[in-house]
């Protein structure tokens, strides 16, 4: 798995007001959108295009465009959606499909309880949506779901990641052969004793819609 961890001015400084205990729901949901916005632009390096001849107001020129099929974006319920649409300001034209997991949190495995996706993947790039890659689970069945479903590509943007969550999530996928990426925003110290990140920034889903 490649990863990239996105070493930016910006990136820092949205990302310490995220961790700050103090930040409040709207200005989180805002901050969030901000950030995934900076990790697109990392994240997309690689997509697809295809050359395009296009009049300028002056003459022919040579361009690029995004190469059919198109992109795919997948974010992970519930905290998933709170990075969509930072992704959507620089891939207006993906399509979008969802996967509900959640991780038990006795036993810290993730179980699918939905799913809104084509049953055909074949040839799709994929860029998978989950702020925090924890204990590696979640991302590593997300990401099996959509090799399974004919994927050729993916890549995980995720707002931080844990050393142990990384590492489970290579050993898992160590024998699927589709190109798989990760862009983060930071990778912290570890995992307390109950699968958070540590120093994190707590739980994502509630920290950008509320405790239910």
């Amino acid at each position: 798995m490649d990863i990239h961890v996105v070493d930016h001015p910006l990136v820092a400084h949205k990302l310490t007001t995220l961790r700050d205990a103090g930040t409040d729901s709207p200005t989180f949901r805002r901050l969030t959108d901000e950030l995934v916005t900076l990790l697109t632009y990392e994240a997309t390096r690689d997509v697809r295009v295809e050359p395009v001849r296009v009049e300028t107001p002056v003459s022919p020129a040579q361009g690029v465009r995004l190469a059919p099929p198109k992109p795919l974006i997948v974010p992970i319920l519930r905290a998933g959606l709170g990075m969509l649409e930072g992704m959507q300001h620089l891939l207006p034209t993906a399509e979008v499909g969802f996967l509900g997991m959640i991780r038990n949190e006795e036993t810290l495995e993730p179980a699918t309880y939905a799913e809104r996706l084509p049953d055909d993947l074949t040839g799709r790039q994929a860029y998978v949506l989950d702020p925090m890659l924890a204990t590696g689970g979640t991302l590593s069945a997300a990401i099996e779901f959509l090799v399974s479903r004919g994927c050729s590509a993916i890549t995980a943007v995720c707002l931080l990641a844990a050393p142990e969550g990384i590492a489970r999530v290579e050993a898992d996928l160590a024998d699927i052969a589709v190109p798989v990426s990760l862009v983060v925003a930071a990778v912290d110290e570890k995992l307390n004793d109950v699968g958070y990140i540590v120093p994190g920034l707590g739980d994502a889903g509630d920290r950008l819609y509320g405790v239910v």
